[in-house]
């Protein structure tokens, strides 16, 4: 019975050191295509939202952008982690990231009792970009962030009414759409935002090593050592370099986690242990326990 006691203050005192703060959150991998998970995923959301923490949520959408191509008889071809997207690509991507799943996640979100407004990059030209590969094509690399646009979501004298919900498709300034990778986007709009941690939800428990084992805590030199190394590759290796980019510009705390565990975002955030990868600028003094410590 202590150990119940002792548990529910310790998460009280969690509560009320993250009331007030802000929080993103990237949801990608396979995650998406499974309805009861983002279900799940949805109602944990409400909980966090509900103890006073604003939440600005980015969502991918690989695995259901291939099946929709491949229905359509386009090949998908990569080139380190990110879709080359050719031009009769774009409107399929825009429409299945900006409709069919965003679409569902502020369904599920309003039907959870969170009031959630979906948007893309190209709504008030959030997420300005040029194309600077040409290798990649109609891939946008993001120039600027409309962090007014945003802010309106996050208002710190008053409780967050409205969870934004970005898929990640921005403009080009004649007005052309470009599909960005949605870590990158989920990277640069934290960055932009000031907001100090960012949890990117995947379908994998975190950053493995050379034997595939998870690595619990990483700083910037040790990041970069496993990219020399070739030890991440394929979508990790991209999903690296965007948070090398975040810790580099500012964003505290980053965790990867496996949106597949049962409230894995709960887990991660309110408890000492927690269960994936976490990323930090410099090396950490101790154990995963110094979340308790550090602000959101």
């Amino acid at each position: 019975m202590i150990d119940n006691i002792n548990d529910v203050i310790h998460t009280l005192k969690y509560v009320r050191r993250f009331s007030g703060q802000s929080i993103l959150v990237k949801l990608g991998g396979s995650a998406l295509q499974d309805v009861e998970l983002v279900k799940t995923l949805c109602e944990d959301l409400a909980l966090i939202r509900s103890i006073g923490i604003s939440i600005v949520l980015v969502h991918g959408g690989g695995p259901i952008i291939s099946e929709e191509l491949t229905r359509r008889g386009i090949k998908s071809e990569f080139f380190e982690g990110q879709r080359i997207t050719t031009p009769e690509m774009i409107d399929v991507i825009e429409m299945v990231l900006c409709g069919k799943i965003n679409r569902r996640i502020v369904r599920t979100l309003n039907n959870c009792g969170i009031k959630a407004v979906g948007l893309s990059g190209t709504d008030a030209n959030m997420l300005l970009c040029r194309g600077d590969e040409p290798k990649l094509q109609n891939v946008g690399v993001i120039q600027s962030v409309n962090t007014e646009f945003l802010s309106m979501y996050l208002k710190k004298d008053e409780r967050q009414t409205i969870i934004p919900v970005i898929a990640p498709v921005g403009v080009d300034e004649d007005g052309q759409a470009l599909n960005i990778n949605a870590d990158w986007a989920a990277s640069r709009i934290t960055q932009a935002l000031g907001i100090n941690k960012l949890i990117y939800l995947t379908d994998q428990d975190g950053i493995l090593d050379s034997n595939g084992k998870l690595i619990s805590e990483l700083d910037s030199a040790e990041l970069e050592d496993l990219i020399r190394k070739g030890i991440v590759t394929g979508g990790m290796l991209a999903k690296t370099k965007t948070i090398l980019h975040a810790l580099k510009n500012k964003v505290q705390n980053i965790h990867i986690i496996n949106s597949k565990r049962p409230h894995s975002l709960i887990e991660e955030l309110f408890t000492n242990s927690g269960i994936g990868t976490v990323c930090s600028l410099r090396a950490r003094s101790h154990s995963h326990a110094v979340l308790e410590g550090q602000t959101l």
